[in-house]
C-alpha cells in the first residue's frame, strides 16, 4: 500500500436530529488506517430545520427536491463557518452522508437529502456524498456502513457496537466483518421524551424511576425483525408504522414508556454479544452518555463495555464517512458485501468536483 495522506471534513446527521456532525480529520493509510481528529463540532438544529427534517418523510415530491436542495446549501453554508472559525487551510474534499429520509432497501430505494452539487457549488469543495444508493442497487440494505471503519480503525476490539437513533454492530466471524441493525434506541426514547419538552432522557434518569411494563415487554421481543436473518437493517418507516403504535396502545406512563424501552434495548443487543469476560464491546453514539441504558446492558452480558472519550463516542460515525470518502476517492472498496448483502464487495458514492 502507498504511504496517502488526506485531509477530510466529515459530514454526519442521524436519525436522531441531535445536529450534524463535523469532523476535520488526517488520515493515512500506509501498512494500516491511521486517523488523527484535528477539529470537530456539533451543530445543533435550529426548531426550523428539526421540524422541516422531521416533515420530509411526509411531503410531496417537488417539495422533498427543493429539501434535498435547501439542505444542501444550509450544510455548505454550516461547513464554511466550521472551516473559518477553525482556519482550516489544507482540505482535500468533503464526505457527506445527508439526512436521511426513506430507507427500504427491500423496495430498493434509499434517500438521503443533503445535494452534494449544492454543497460543493456553496464551499467550492469537491464533495463526495450518497454513499448508500449503490449498495442497494447491488443488493445490499445500504447500512450498516460503518463497519469498514471498524476493520480498518478500531479492530482491537471484538465488536463496534453504536447507539445512535438505531443500534448496530460490528464484529468479524469466520475472517469476514459481519454486520447489523439490531433495534431502535434514541429514535423512540427521545421522541417520548419531546412531549415534555426534552430532547433527550439525560443519563436515562426518567427511565430509571420507571417500572417494567411486561406485557409491552414482550411484545417488543416478540417482534419479527428479531427472528429475520442477517444481513438486515432499519429505518424511521418502521419505527412509525410498527414500534410507536406499539407502545402507545398500552397507554402507559412516560417513565414506564422510557424504562419498559431501555430493557428492551439492552435485552436485544446483549442477544448479539458473547457473554465473555475476555471480549470487548466499544461503545459509540449518544446513547453511550446514557448510564442507566450501559448499566442495564452490562447487567445483561460479562464482555467487558468500553466507552471512550467522548470526541470519539460523538463523532466516529463522522469519521468513518471521512474514511468511505478517502477509500472512494482512491478507488476502494468501501462497502462489503458480508455487511450489507450486495452482490459484490463495492465502492460506493458520487464525486462532485467544484
Amino acid at each position: 500500500m502507498k504511504n496517502t495522506t488526506k485531509y477530510i471534513i466529515g459530514v454526519m446527521s442521524g436519525t436522531s436530529l441531535d445536529g450534524i456532525d463535523l469532523v476535520y480529520v488526517k488520515i493515512n493509510a500506509s501498512e494500516k488506517y491511521n486517523f488523527e481528529i484535528l477539529k470537530s463540532e456539533t451543530v445543533s438544529y435550529s426548531n426550523e430545520w428539526k421540524s422541516a427534517l422531521k416533515e420530509g418523510f411526509h411531503l410531496s415530491g417537488e417539495k422533498l427536491v427543493k429539501l434535498d436542495a435547501d439542505y444542501g446549501s444550509y450544510l455548505g453554508k454550516t461547513l464554511l463557518n466550521f472551516i473559518k472559525k477553525n482556519r482550516i487551510e489544507k482540505l482535500d474534499f468533503v464526505a457527506s452522508h445527508g439526512h436521511t429520509i426513506f430507507h427500504n432497501p427491500a423496495e430498493k430505494y434509499t434517500f438521503q437529502i443533503g445535494n452534494g452539487p449544492q454543497i460543493s457549488a456553496v464551499t467550492g469543495i469537491k464533495t463526495i456524498c450518497d454513499f448508500r444508493v449503490q449498495d442497494v442497487a447491488l443488493g445490499g440494505q445500504g447500512a450498516p456502513l460503518v463497519p469498514i471503519g471498524d476493520e480498518l480503525l478500531f479492530s482491537e476490539y471484538n465488536y463496534c457496537l453504536n447507539l445512535g437513533g438505531f443500534s448496530n454492530i460490528s464484529f468479524n466471524k469466520n475472517r469476514q466483518r459481519i454486520a447489523f441493525d439490531i433495534c431502535p434506541v434514541n429514535i423512540v426514547l427521545n421522541h417520548y421524551v419531546a412531549a415534555i419538552n426534552l430532547e433527550y432522557d439525560d443519563k436515562g434518569t426518567i427511565a430509571s424511576t420507571g417500572k417494567i411494563e411486561n406485557d409491552l415487554l414482550n411484545d417488543l421481543n416478540s417482534l419479527p425483525f428479531y427472528a429475520n436473518l442477517k444481513p438486515k437493517s432499519l429505518g424511521y418507516e418502521y419505527v412509525a408504522e410498527t414500534i410507536f403504535p406499539m407502545i402507545d396502545k398500552h397507554n402507559l406512563s412516560l417513565k414506564d414508556i422510557l424504562r419498559t424501552f431501555v430493557e428492551h434495548i439492552a435485552m436485544q443487543i446483549s442477544k448479539k454479544i458473547d457473554s465473555d469476560s475476555e471480549k470487548t464491546v466499544l461503545i459509540t453514539g449518544g446513547g453511550a452518555f446514557n448510564t442507566f441504558l450501559i448499566e442495564r446492558l452490562q447487567s445483561h452480558t460479562k464482555t467487558q463495555l468500553i466507552i471512550p472519550d467522548e470526541t470519539i463516542i460523538n463523532y466516529k460515525e463522522a469519521l468513518v464517512f471521512a474514511l468511505l470518502g478517502f477509500l472512494k476517492d482512491e478507488g476502494k472498496n468501501n462497502c462489503l458485501k458480508s455487511v450489507t448483502g450486495a452482490i459484490k464487495d463495492h465502492s460506493s458514492g458520487v464525486i462532485y468536483n467544484f
